[in-house]
Protein backbone atom coordinates (compact mmCIF):
# COMPACT_ATOMS: atom_id res chain seq x y z
CA UNK A 1 0.00 0.00 0.00
CA UNK A 2 1.34 3.57 -0.59
CA UNK A 3 1.14 6.19 1.83
CA UNK A 4 -0.50 9.59 0.76
CA UNK A 5 1.62 11.98 2.07
CA UNK A 6 1.49 16.07 2.07
CA UNK A 7 4.37 18.46 3.38
CA UNK A 8 3.84 20.83 6.30
CA UNK A 9 5.35 24.45 5.09
CA UNK A 10 8.82 25.07 6.90
CA UNK A 11 9.27 28.90 7.59
CA UNK A 12 12.41 28.50 8.00
CA UNK A 13 13.00 27.26 4.38
CA UNK A 14 16.44 29.70 3.91
CA UNK A 15 18.58 27.44 5.77
CA UNK A 16 21.16 25.58 4.42
CA UNK A 17 19.36 22.62 4.86
CA UNK A 18 15.82 22.92 5.42
CA UNK A 19 14.17 20.56 7.18
CA UNK A 20 11.01 18.91 5.75
CA UNK A 21 8.05 18.05 7.52
CA UNK A 22 5.75 15.37 6.02
CA UNK A 23 2.00 14.35 6.76
CA UNK A 24 1.26 10.73 6.25
CA UNK A 25 -2.15 11.01 7.54
CA UNK A 26 -3.94 8.21 8.95
CA UNK A 27 -1.32 5.02 7.62
CA UNK A 28 -0.38 1.56 8.43
CA UNK A 29 2.52 0.60 10.89
CA UNK A 30 4.37 -1.23 8.40
CA UNK A 31 3.95 1.17 5.55
CA UNK A 32 4.94 4.23 7.67
CA UNK A 33 8.23 1.73 8.76
CA UNK A 34 8.93 0.69 5.04
CA UNK A 35 9.47 4.71 4.29
CA UNK A 36 11.26 5.41 7.09
CA UNK A 37 14.02 2.75 5.95
CA UNK A 38 13.75 4.16 2.78
CA UNK A 39 13.95 7.43 4.12
CA UNK A 40 17.24 7.11 6.80
CA UNK A 41 19.09 5.47 3.07
CA UNK A 42 18.77 8.26 1.37
CA UNK A 43 19.47 10.78 4.05
CA UNK A 44 22.33 8.63 4.91
CA UNK A 45 23.53 9.14 1.65
CA UNK A 46 22.87 12.83 1.43
CA UNK A 47 20.41 12.30 -1.48
CA UNK A 48 17.76 14.19 1.06
CA UNK A 49 17.80 17.04 3.81
CA UNK A 50 16.26 15.98 7.43
CA UNK A 51 12.81 14.61 7.13
CA UNK A 52 10.37 14.08 10.04
CA UNK A 53 7.28 11.78 9.44
CA UNK A 54 3.90 12.86 11.43
CA UNK A 55 1.36 10.14 11.37
CA UNK A 56 -1.35 8.50 13.00
CA UNK A 57 -1.43 5.16 13.12
CA UNK A 58 -4.18 2.00 12.46
CA UNK A 59 -4.02 -0.28 15.67
CA UNK A 60 -1.19 -2.14 15.96
CA UNK A 61 1.08 -3.16 18.91
CA UNK A 62 5.01 -2.80 18.35
CA UNK A 63 7.82 -4.38 19.78
CA UNK A 64 10.82 -3.12 20.64
CA UNK A 65 14.77 -4.61 20.59
CA UNK A 66 14.43 -5.12 24.56
CA UNK A 67 12.68 -8.70 24.60
CA UNK A 68 12.33 -8.77 28.25
CA UNK A 69 10.15 -5.56 27.83
CA UNK A 70 7.77 -6.99 25.13
CA UNK A 71 5.00 -8.73 27.41
CA UNK A 72 1.80 -9.65 25.54
CA UNK A 73 -1.31 -10.25 28.15
CA UNK A 74 -3.28 -11.50 25.52
CA UNK A 75 -2.54 -13.93 22.51
CA UNK A 76 -2.02 -12.75 18.84
CA UNK A 77 -5.76 -14.31 18.01
CA UNK A 78 -7.11 -12.03 20.25
CA UNK A 79 -5.71 -9.42 18.57
CA UNK A 80 -6.26 -10.22 15.21
CA UNK A 81 -10.30 -10.29 16.46
CA UNK A 82 -10.16 -6.83 17.81
CA UNK A 83 -8.17 -5.75 14.23
CA UNK A 84 -4.75 -5.18 16.16
CA UNK A 85 -1.68 -5.78 13.94
CA UNK A 86 1.34 -6.70 16.01
CA UNK A 87 4.62 -6.08 14.74
CA UNK A 88 8.50 -6.81 15.76
CA UNK A 89 10.31 -4.12 15.85
CA UNK A 90 14.56 -2.97 15.97
CA UNK A 91 13.75 0.04 18.06
CA UNK A 92 14.66 0.47 21.46
CA UNK A 93 12.67 0.22 24.38
CA UNK A 94 9.97 -2.48 24.91
CA UNK A 95 6.06 -3.16 23.71
CA UNK A 96 4.13 -0.25 23.01
CA UNK A 97 0.86 0.51 20.81
CA UNK A 98 -0.53 3.04 18.48
CA UNK A 99 -3.81 3.56 17.40
CA UNK A 100 -5.78 7.10 15.55
CA UNK A 101 -5.69 10.06 18.26
CA UNK A 102 -2.37 9.36 19.29
CA UNK A 103 0.25 11.95 17.76
CA UNK A 104 3.40 9.88 16.47
CA UNK A 105 6.60 11.09 14.62
CA UNK A 106 9.44 9.59 13.69
CA UNK A 107 12.40 11.91 12.56
CA UNK A 108 14.78 10.65 9.99
CA UNK A 109 17.88 12.83 10.84
CA UNK A 110 22.07 13.22 10.65
CA UNK A 111 22.93 13.67 14.20
CA UNK A 112 26.51 14.76 13.01
CA UNK A 113 25.00 17.28 11.70
CA UNK A 114 22.73 18.67 14.32
CA UNK A 115 25.86 17.81 17.19
CA UNK A 116 23.70 15.59 18.62
CA UNK A 117 24.69 12.71 20.80
CA UNK A 118 21.92 9.74 21.07
CA UNK A 119 21.22 11.32 25.12
CA UNK A 120 20.58 14.94 23.76
CA UNK A 121 18.34 13.42 20.77
CA UNK A 122 15.94 12.01 23.13
CA UNK A 123 15.90 14.98 25.56
CA UNK A 124 15.21 17.10 22.57
CA UNK A 125 12.23 14.28 21.86
CA UNK A 126 11.13 15.01 25.21
CA UNK A 127 11.49 18.86 24.96
CA UNK A 128 9.08 18.41 22.17
CA UNK A 129 6.77 16.29 23.41
CA UNK A 130 6.25 18.22 27.03
CA UNK A 131 5.72 21.74 24.95
CA UNK A 132 2.89 20.24 22.45
CA UNK A 133 1.32 19.17 25.65
CA UNK A 134 1.80 22.34 27.65
CA UNK A 135 -0.30 24.30 24.30
CA UNK A 136 -2.62 21.02 25.16
CA UNK A 137 -3.13 22.35 28.81
CA UNK A 138 -1.26 19.49 30.07
CA UNK A 139 2.17 19.40 32.33
CA UNK A 140 4.25 16.86 31.63
CA UNK A 141 7.23 16.00 32.60
CA UNK A 142 10.32 13.31 32.45
CA UNK A 143 11.51 10.94 34.70
CA UNK A 144 15.19 9.79 35.45
CA UNK A 145 15.66 6.39 33.39
CA UNK A 146 12.18 6.19 31.96
CA UNK A 147 12.64 7.90 28.45
CA UNK A 148 8.94 9.50 27.43
CA UNK A 149 6.95 12.12 29.66
CA UNK A 150 4.54 11.40 32.23
CA UNK A 151 2.03 13.17 34.53
CA UNK A 152 1.70 12.92 38.13
CA UNK A 153 3.15 9.17 37.31
CA UNK A 154 0.95 8.52 34.54
CA UNK A 155 2.56 7.97 31.47
CA UNK A 156 1.54 10.46 28.38
CA UNK A 157 5.00 9.75 25.83
CA UNK A 158 6.52 7.03 24.94
CA UNK A 159 9.82 6.99 23.21
CA UNK A 160 11.43 4.25 20.83
CA UNK A 161 14.70 5.20 18.76
CA UNK A 162 16.91 3.44 16.44
CA UNK A 163 20.33 5.10 15.36
CA UNK A 164 22.02 4.02 12.79
CA UNK A 165 25.45 5.56 10.79
CA UNK A 166 24.32 8.24 12.84
CA UNK A 167 20.89 8.46 10.93
CA UNK A 168 17.67 8.33 12.79
CA UNK A 169 14.42 6.66 13.00
CA UNK A 170 11.41 5.39 14.83
CA UNK A 171 10.78 8.37 17.17
CA UNK A 172 7.82 9.22 19.62
CA UNK A 173 4.24 8.65 20.63
CA UNK A 174 1.99 11.15 22.47
CA UNK A 175 -1.63 10.58 23.20
CA UNK A 176 -3.69 12.85 22.44
CA UNK A 177 -7.16 11.40 22.19
CA UNK A 178 -6.66 7.80 21.60
CA UNK A 179 -8.45 4.51 22.75
CA UNK A 180 -6.51 3.60 25.77
CA UNK A 181 -8.14 0.36 25.92
CA UNK A 182 -4.96 -1.25 23.93
CA UNK A 183 -2.55 -0.70 26.20
CA UNK A 184 -4.64 -3.31 28.87
CA UNK A 185 -3.06 -5.94 26.02
CA UNK A 186 0.38 -5.50 27.17
CA UNK A 187 2.57 -4.62 29.56
CA UNK A 188 3.77 -0.98 28.63
CA UNK A 189 7.34 -0.19 28.11
CA UNK A 190 8.22 -3.48 30.26
CA UNK A 191 7.29 -1.33 33.28
CA UNK A 192 4.54 -3.48 35.29
CA UNK A 193 1.47 -1.60 36.58
CA UNK A 194 2.04 1.45 34.91
CA UNK A 195 -0.95 3.80 34.03
CA UNK A 196 -1.65 5.46 30.51
CA UNK A 197 -3.14 8.24 30.52
CA UNK A 198 -3.54 11.06 27.41
CA UNK A 199 -4.27 15.26 26.66
CA UNK A 200 -8.29 14.30 27.05
CA UNK A 201 -8.07 12.32 29.87
CA UNK A 202 -6.36 14.68 32.12
CA UNK A 203 -7.99 17.84 30.59
CA UNK A 204 -11.28 16.35 29.84
CA UNK A 205 -11.34 18.36 26.25
CA UNK A 206 -10.86 17.03 22.71
CA UNK A 207 -8.78 18.20 20.04
CA UNK A 208 -9.02 18.54 16.16
CA UNK A 209 -5.87 16.16 15.12
CA UNK A 210 -4.80 18.80 12.38
CA UNK A 211 -4.70 21.43 14.08
CA UNK A 212 -2.15 19.39 16.96
CA UNK A 213 0.08 18.94 14.07
CA UNK A 214 -0.06 22.83 13.26
CA UNK A 215 1.30 22.86 16.76
CA UNK A 216 4.04 20.21 16.40
CA UNK A 217 5.52 21.21 13.25
CA UNK A 218 7.09 24.59 14.53
CA UNK A 219 8.20 22.77 17.54
CA UNK A 220 10.20 20.38 15.46
CA UNK A 221 11.42 22.74 13.37
CA UNK A 222 12.71 25.29 16.42
CA UNK A 223 14.54 21.93 17.90
CA UNK A 224 15.62 20.54 14.86
CA UNK A 225 16.96 22.70 12.14
CA UNK A 226 20.48 23.24 11.65
CA UNK A 227 19.90 26.89 12.82
CA UNK A 228 18.45 25.50 16.27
Amino acid sequence: MSVVTKEIENRKSKIENPLRIVDCGLAGYRDILDLQLRLHEQRRQGQIPDTILIVEHEPVITLGARQSANILLVDGGCLADRGIQLVSTRRGGGATAHNPGQMVFYPVLDLRQLRLGISEYVRKLEAIGAELLAQLGVDAHRRKGLPGLWVDGRKIASIGVRVSKFTTYHGMAINIQNDLGIFDLFVPCGLQSVEMTSALKETGKSYNMNSVKEQLAPLLTKHFSSEA
